[in-house]
């Protein structure tokens, strides 16, 4: 892997994943970067994407800014920078799975772009379950620290998304996700180990490796989980449940970091 490579594969994620703007010289003419290969930089572009929210966090420490309004805040500033590209995806997957339907009428109430109650709930519980987690980190630990926890959690529910991605086959031949093809076991390794390295970057100054591991290994079930289920309602993956995937192991980091702080 050529470092050059990486980081066209890097700032390709950004601007896939996010709204932040990035250099027009890394889309030249005739440039052939393929989306299975430019996921396996998802994960370090989480890292990009999480700073400043994390950035928002340490400066409303300053101001003693209280850690719920912190919480709600930072999530927030998140949705905004990825244009809720994740929480969109979670929304579609509960609305179809949650129809009770069939498998065909299920990817259809998935592409359907409307919102329905079961996505109404899931993005309320998402936000408020993430802001909750996130605030008890900030009451527990020193306001970097828990910025720290917060990239922690966005980076390896980035290289989650990925595995998902890469271990499901496609539910269907059309949409995004279809389009893109599927990330090799190179790109999934890759994205996996970046995600674990980061992580624990992140978080081995405010928890101890057992606990390190058991929070790795609550995103890690939830993710296998939730792949489960997929393959049960709609027989693999979608671009929604992908981002799905994003979402649920997010919350999942969130909140066992938040217990084992």
């Amino acid at each position: 892997m050529k470092a050059g490579d990486f980081i066209t594969d890097v700032v390709h994620s950004v601007a896939f994943l996010s709204r932040l703007p990035v250099p027009s010289r890394f889309f030249s003419d005739g440039d052939d970067v393929s989306m299975r290969r430019t996921a396996r930089a998802f994960p370090a572009a989480g890292l990009l994407i999480a700073l400043p929210a994390a950035f928002l966090v340490v400066l409303l420490a300053t101001f003693d800014a209280s850690p719920q309004l912190t919480g709600w805040l930072a999530i927030a500033v998140t949705a905004l920078i990825t244009g809720a590209l994740h929480e969109d995806g979670l929304a579609d997957m509960a609305d179809g799975f949650g129809s009770g339907k069939d498998r065909a009428r299920t990817l259809d109430i998935m592409k359907d772009s409307r919102i329905g109650s079961y996505g109404t709930i899931a993005m309320i519980l998402s936000f408020a379950l993430r802001a909750t987690a996130l605030a008890s980190l900030i009451e527990t630990l020193p306001a970097r620290t828990a910025a720290a926890c917060l990239i922690a959690a966005l980076v390896m529910s980035r290289a989650l998304m990925v595995w998902h991605w890469q271990a499901l086959p496609a539910a269907k031949t059309t949409g995004i996700a279809a389009a893109a093809g599927q990330p090799g076991t190179s790109e999934r390794n890759i994205a996996l180990a970046t995600g674990l390295l980061l992580f624990v970057l992140f978080t081995l100054h405010a928890l101890s490796f057992v606990s390190i591991v058991i929070v790795v290994a609550a995103a890690y079930l939830a993710a296998a989980l939730f792949g489960r289920l997929c393959v049960s309602k709609i027989d693999g993956h979608t671009g929604d449940t992908i981002g799905a995937c994003q979402q649920i192991t997010e919350i999942v980091i969130l909140i066992t970091l938040a217990l084992a702080a």
